[in-house]
């Protein structure tokens, strides 16, 4: 029997964790994080996934310290396998498994290496997406390809209904290959990392909207951030305003007007730099409120953003 120790978070760690005990893999630790208070917790606890089976569980903050690092060690594991842990692995404990260190990403490696991958390929139009097992390095997400399953991304698909499809995709490239990653018969494939981009995280203030962009950029920034993330943001009538959900129209605004948002047959429009969307859903001052509604309480004019 092959054991591991497991680096985890999030509802990948969960259904990959699930994966390795289904194939009799021994989990003989999880290292996994602390829930941060100041954060949407909306994902699995992959903590009680481990308590359920009886393994360990450590939370350390930093997982590179000398006290975890020889507690690992005394493990002796075959395998690290890190499914969406937060923390990077440096060489010294990367070079304890015996039979390597590999990690589950949540884009086709090359593209989209580094931080929150799936909103990355929303923003950028991607069609497509996956999940990625590969060896690690001291590089983040650089190592040997092992096994790869793709996803389609629709054209109205949030970030939320992307991650959970890549989700799926992670426990079904895992569960594959795991009998020949076992047997030391899985492929490694070097990528070429020419073919992709590194990119880093993204704070809720990159979620601002930029209206001179076209509706389709903005549309995809939309869904990129929508809940439980925090949302794109712009200022309507002096307030904030949250943009929860868009549809891109086939409506073209007469010459150049000034980016701007209306209401038209019960329906909420923004005209964008090139195009216009319709706003389905959108918080004005924190509070949702319909087309309908905004109508009443300010007319029907339109309403220059506050850019």
């Amino acid at each position: 029997m092959s054991s591991a120790v497991v680096f985890a978070y999030h509802n990948v760690g969960v259904r990959c964790l699930s994966v390795l005990l289904a194939h009799g893999v021994d989990v003989a630790l999880v290292v996994t994080h602390k829930n941060n208070p100041k954060e949407t917790i909306w994902f699995d606890s992959i903590a009680e996934l481990a308590a359920l089976h009886g393994i360990p569980t450590i939370t350390p903050d930093n997982p590179n310290t000398p006290e975890v690092i020889a507690q690992i060690r005394a493990l002796q594991p075959d395998f690290f396998f890190s499914f969406y842990y937060r923390e990077m692995l440096k060489r010294e404990l990367l070079e304890i498994p015996k039979r390597g260190a590999l990690n589950m990403h949540g884009s086709l490696l090359p593209k989209y290496r580094g931080r929150v991958p799936v909103n990355w390929a929303i923003i950028h139009g991607e069609t497509e997406t996956g999940s990625t097992l590969h060896y690690m390095t001291e590089k983040p997400d650089n190592g040997d390809i092992v096994a790869q399953q793709a996803v389609p991304i629709l054209p109205n698909d949030t970030a939320l209904q992307v991650f959970q499809k890549v989700t799926v995709a992670a426990e079904m490239a895992l569960n594959d290959v795991l009998p020949a990653l076992l047997a030391g018969t899985a492929p490694r494939i070097r990528q070429d990392l020419g073919k992709g981009g590194y990119f880093d995280g993204r704070k809720a203030e990159d979620g601002v909207i930029d209206w001179s962009q076209s509706a389709q950029a903005i549309h995809n920034l939309v869904r990129a951030v929508a809940p439980p993330y925090p949302g794109a943001t712009t200022h309507l009538t002096g307030k904030t305003m949250r943009v929860l959900q868009t549809l891109v129209t086939k409506c073209t605004a007469a010459g150049k007007e000034q980016p701007a948002f209306y209401v038209k047959e019960g329906r909420a429009y923004a005209i964008c730099g090139q195009g216009v969307l319709r706003v389905v859903q959108f918080e004005l001052d924190g509070i949702a409120m319909s087309a309908a509604e905004f109508a009443a309480k300010y007319g029907a004019q339109r309403f220059e953003f506050n850019c």
